[in-house]
């Protein structure tokens, strides 16, 4: 769930999108007013392998994620093994993970420095892909684990079991397995219902099922999820917006609780999530337009 914390920060890194517009510039005036603080930072992309590895050895009491919602997920994903929390500062379109406007983080940096914040607990999903028996990949979930139909638009069979019983066949373009987080991502666009950041649930959406099951349903965090592609085409299976991994048939995929959590700092009181929910769903930016 949440916990209130007043640990100091010693040691911090400022991680990046590459492609995220401004980012080498905010991340230099950070750096500087951190320094001026005593405090220890490293910067990095994404993709900086030395960055990556100081993170998982546990050398950084925060991250700073400089981006969109995007590279909140990748840094999650490195972070929560670790345990260490995020602080994320948008740069980019919709934010809903992100805390801190780019505009605004040297009014919250004093809170930031004397531990005045609580840090928001985020259930993550673990993904594993079986083909005949072997273990092809497995993956730390923080959104969506999506499988479903590759280029061709025709549907596929997707076996579904919870906890070793039989569920349903959905016949559709895709079956997501989503976390409370992932509910107001492509869960959400299918239909799915709005779940709040502090529940532990495991929720599966079907996007465009064709006379199956056209209902999501919430499961609890202990559920274990089976799902096996039926399929004379091309199927994939989706971790959170990545690379699609190519799937053939009979291939399965389980999904259940991970025992990591992701940590965001949150300097806005828990009830921020409901308080910025209906400007979010009145306007998406990432379209550009105004009102």
């Amino acid at each position: 769930m949440m916990q209130i914390t007043n640990f100091s920060l010693k040691s911090i890194a400022i991680v990046s999108h590459p492609q995220a517009p401004q980012a080498d510039s905010e991340a230099a005036r950070i750096t500087a007013y951190l320094k001026k603080e005593g405090i220890k930072v490293e910067i990095g992309t994404l993709y900086d392998e030395k960055l990556r590895s100081e993170v998982e050895a546990g050398r950084f009491d925060a991250i700073i994620a400089l981006g969109g919602d995007g590279t909140m997920l990748r840094v999650g994903h490195l972070c929560a093994p670790c345990g260490i929390p995020v602080l994320g500062i948008n740069l980019g379109h919709f934010g809903f993970l992100m805390e801190v406007r780019q505009n605004q983080w040297m009014d919250v940096f004093p809170r930031l420095l004397e531990g005045d914040f609580w840090l928001e607990q985020r259930m993550m999903l673990c993904a594993e892909l079986y083909h005949q028996e072997n273990l092809l990949g497995k993956w730390e979930v923080l959104n969506e684990v999506v499988v479903g139909r590759g280029k061709a638009v025709r549907p596929v069979h997707l076996i579904t079991h919870v906890d070793g019983r039989f569920l349903t066949t959905y016949v559709a373009d895709a079956l997501i397995a989503a976390t409370a987080t992932g509910s107001t991502a492509y869960a959400m666009a299918a239909g799915g219902p709005i779940l709040p950041p502090e529940l532990r649930n495991i929720l599966l959406v079907p996007v465009a099922p064709h006379l199956s099951i056209d209902r999501a349903i919430m499961l609890s965090e202990g559920s274990n999820v089976s799902i096996t592609v039926e399929t004379s085409h091309q199927a994939m299976v989706c971790i959170d917006g990545q690379t699609p991994v190519d799937m053939e048939n009979n291939d399965i995929v389980n999904v259940h609780a991970s025992d990591h959590t992701a940590q965001f700092i949150r300097f806005q009181d828990p009830g921020y999530f409901y308080r910025n929910l209906t400007p979010h769903m009145n306007q998406n930016p990432s379209t550009g337009a105004s009102r």
